[in-house]
């Protein structure tokens, strides 16, 4: 089985999602002229993981059909799981530094 190959693939995705030109509409350095917009990276990141999600989608029917090929479909499967364990990642990280500054003192 491919098991070692889809993972790769998977993890050279995520590694790429951060990358300038990786697919991404947009990468924090192009965001308003040079200035970091967290809403709108964040923004562009769930819509590409729903984009991801999609052709999951699309290749899990056109397996159904007959159209497909099995990695094919497995590989998109891997790849949209990966990202929304990297954007719940993300979340995590927000909601504890947000926690956090409201444990502070003023």
């Amino acid at each position: 089985m491919a098991i070692p190959g889809i993972a790769a693939n998977a993890y050279a995705t995520t590694a790429r999602l951060g990358s300038p030109g990786a697919g991404l509409s947009k990468t924090i350095g192009d965001v308003a002229g040079g200035k970091q917009d967290f809403g709108a990276m964040l923004r562009d990141a769930v819509q590409d993981i729903a984009a991801a999600g999609h052709k999951a989608d699309v290749n899990s029917h056109a397996l159904a059909n007959g159209k497909a090929n099995i990695v094919d479909v497995v590989t998109a499967v891997a790849e949209t799981e990966t990202a929304i364990a990297s954007l719940v990642s993300v979340r995590d990280k927000v909601i504890q530094a947000y926690e956090e500054i409201m444990r502070m003192t003023i």
